[in-house]
């Protein structure tokens, strides 16, 4: 009897994080809009300011942002087994629809096509994003310097930099400037290490290990690829593309540019991480065998830098050095999220249709509290009947 609470609280992490991993469409901002209305809006696992940390530390480490915040949140709610059971969870929809969509691929040679699905979600992936923003910012934005440094991030992203400098460059300026006092008086034996330099020797010694000569397929050099692709990568979809087309396409040669593509289009309009673009290659090149190795290999190391980050989040919250550190982090977050849905914002309202989606479900979340998967499920139905209309 004494261990039911923790099986009901692993209950609730397999239900959640089954159901985001079906219907989290629009990629890692909308993802982690979603978490935050699940679990700090409606079921109040954790508050505002820890779920702001969450995202900070995520965004320290390298790997898939959105599913290392499932995977922390699993382990807060349920511990080691809850830690598992999120990851697992949200990965493994994704990974199922996109081993299918593959096999369709490889069957017929070409990729089944969605945009009526996205056209009706992306809209009220929109809402999602806002609301999430809005709500994290109160939080996030505790001054004017930190309100300063959000808004230099999003004219800066639109500007070309990099959004891994920003993010550092946001972080480092912030704790400058609220311990100048400090660097006079040597205070520089800082918290800062332990989040930064044992989470980043793993991940590079890590990719020395994967940098196998050859081209002829194997199952151990698909691991050991995708391993080292989940542990050094950070930022976008973007990246993760250049990395794809560095190994696979020009060092490799197992994919053909069209293929690499193709992946990356499935990837992103699939539900769940946009990662699983992995398991989609491992099929096209090895069978399921392939798409279940490809998977492992490129999740791994997101497991591994949430067990060894998760318990040093406190402490750095605790430290005055660190703490601040992280306050510029979280604000950068918050401000790259916003240039994200910006952009993603100027692709999704084409039309009138579209732009009352997105306000009508802007009201439906704020002032009626639905539920944002009903929200996505009910967009997904409308776009399946807008394209039978036509």
């Amino acid at each position: 009897m004494a261990d039911m609470p923790r099986i009901k609280r692993l209950q609730e992490v397999v239900r959640l994080f089954l159901r985001l991993g079906i219907t989290a469409f629009g990629g890692p901002a909308a993802h982690i809009g979603m978490m935050h209305d699940e679990v700090v809006r409606r079921r109040k696992w954790v508050g505002e300011q820890e779920f702001l940390d969450l995202i900070g530390a995520t965004n320290l480490i390298p790997g898939p942002n959105s599913t290392e915040m499932a995977i922390h949140l699993g382990y807060l709610r349920a511990g080691w087994p809850g830690l598992i059971a999120a990851g697992a969870c949200f990965i493994c929809p994704a990974m199922a629809i996109v081993m299918a969509l593959a096999w369709v691929y490889v069957r017929y040679g070409s990729s089944p096509q969605a945009e009526w699905l996205l056209y009706a979600v992306k809209p009220v992936v929109i809402a999602v994003i806002v609301q999430a923003i809005l709500s994290l910012g109160r939080k996030a934005v505790k001054g004017s310097l930190t309100g300063a440094v959000g808004v230099a991030v999003l004219v800066m992203f639109f500007l070309g930099v990099n959004e891994i400098a920003l993010l550092f460059a946001g972080g480092l300026f912030v704790m400058l400037c609220m311990n100048l006092r400090r660097l006079k008086g040597g205070a520089m034996s800082l918290l800062l290490m332990p989040p930064l330099g044992p989470l980043g020797l793993p991940a590079w010694s890590m990719a020395a290990a994967a940098g196998a000569a050859g081209v002829a397929f194997g199952y151990l050099r698909l691991f050991l690829t995708f391993l080292k692709i989940g542990a050094v990568l950070y930022g976008s979809g973007y990246v993760l593309l250049a990395f794809l087309h560095a190994d696979f396409v020009v060092r490799l040669g197992w994919l053909t540019d069209r293929q690499l593509v193709d992946a990356v289009a499935i990837g992103q309009v699939t539900p769940g991480p946009v990662f699983t673009t992995a398991t989609f290659i491992g099929y096209v090149l090895g069978g399921p065998a392939g798409a279940v190795v490809a998977t492992v290999g490129i999740f791994l190391p997101s497991f591994v830098f949430v067990v060894v980050s998760n318990p040093l989040i406190p402490r750095v919250r605790r430290s005055a050095w660190a703490g601040s550190l992280l306050d510029g982090v979280n604000v950068a977050s918050l401000g790259l999220m916003a240039a994200v849905t910006w952009q993603l914002g100027r692709a999704s309202l084409v039309d009138p249709l579209t732009v009352v989606m997105a306000a009508a479900a802007f009201v439906l979340l704020f002032r009626y509290k639905v539920n944002s998967t009903w929200l996505i499920l009910g967009a997904a139905a409308i776009g399946l009947v807008s394209a039978t209309v036509r």
